[in-house]
């Protein structure tokens, strides 16, 4: 009986102990880089949405003027070789997001409509951008693969500039457009309800002196995390924010520390399957401190080949910290 009972008391204190350490002390968790050299590599890589069971990927690599949605899977030794998803390499696709039962997944592309047969004008930078905008795509899960996409309906697809789509567990859709009269990016609401979308609606912290972008939304919609310009975000960057839903309502969006934010542009946010690790984009450089060895010289030229150039990978973090800590106070 004795033995039987420590270990439950041991483990006990140690939960206790860790939810005690959670609340007395500011998280200090750092980003990883996702599968460097495999995923994470010298393009743009960004958007990581993952399949239920964690064991494929789907994801944006880029140049700066192109981009292919390429898919990857989880072998023993790693993380396969990227290839081309089966829907994808035809047009510019970018920013796939996967229904949290990975049923469907939702896109962004240049595409044409299937109606007028025009590729859409995007709108960002305070620019337009002829023939390299972007709507939203629906492709489903068949026995036999995946199906033909599929443009959501012209209430989502109102102009060129849907960007970001992000997917409830109940189909609510979430994504990032240029609409009305500000020309900044702002994040947008449709419910999902009867089948179809209602008319996409602003998210209720939205302020036309910021952009908001790129969203990730929790399964059962009570936290988001999206890139923003709002403060304290630098001149010229995006900076992670998240914000929690209660009783039905949004609350105010709150900055994420340093430890996540740390002096980069952080867009593309994607919650892993198990709803609290976040995967998101950077163009984060790993600084250099002076006088160098040549053997730290070597290590950085390693990884500027690699990875470490200037553009955008993919890096996690668990956000249990945060989410177990009281973020949740008041209307935040």
């Amino acid at each position: 009986m004795i033995r039987q009972v420590v270990p439950w008391i041991a483990g006990s204190l140690a939960v206790l102990f860790t939810m005690l350490a959670a609340h007395a002390a500011p998280p200090t968790a750092k980003p990883t880089l996702f599968a460097p050299g495999m995923i994470s590599g010298p393009a743009n890589d960004a958007a990581a949405t993952f399949t239920p069971d964690g064991k494929t990927v789907f994801f944006t690599r880029g140049d700066g003027l192109d981009d292919d949605i390429l898919v990857s899977h989880r072998k023993a030794g790693g993380w396969s070789v990227p290839a081309i998803a089966p829907f994808s390499g035809t047009w510019r696709d970018l920013e796939p997001a996967l229904a949290p039962g990975g049923t469907y997944l939702i896109f962004a592309s240049s595409r044409p409509d299937p109606v007028t047969h025009r590729r859409p004008d995007g709108c960002w930078g305070g620019k337009t951008h002829p023939g390299r905008g972007g709507n939203l795509w629906r492709v489903d899960r068949t026995p036999h693969g995946w199906s033909a996409p599929r443009r959501l309906p012209d209430s989502i697809n109102r102009n060129g500039s849907e960007f970001g789509p992000a997917i409830a567990a109940n189909g609510d859709l979430y994504f990032s457009d240029v609409y009305g009269k500000s020309k900044r990016t702002h994040l947008f609401f449709a419910r999902f309800k009867g089948g179809g979308y209602e008319n996409p609606a602003p998210m209720p912290f939205t302020d036309s002196r910021w952009s908001d972008a790129d969203a990730a939304v929790a399964p059962d919609e009570t936290f988001m995390i999206f890139a923003s310009t709002r403060p304290p975000t630098p001149p010229q960057q995006m900076d992670l924010f998240i914000v929690f839903r209660r009783n039905g309502r949004w609350g105010t969006p709150r900055h994420l520390p340093a430890t996540v934010n740390h002096m980069a542009t952080n867009t593309e946010s994607r919650l892993g399957p198990d709803g609290h690790t976040l995967y998101f984009t950077s163009d984060y450089i790993v600084p250099v401190a002076y006088p160098k060895t040549i053997e730290a010289a070597n290590r950085g030229l390693q990884r500027m080949q690699v990875w470490n150039d200037g553009k955008g990978n993919i890096w996690k973090i668990d956000l249990s910290p945060w989410l177990e800590r009281d973020w949740h106070g008041g209307t935040g």
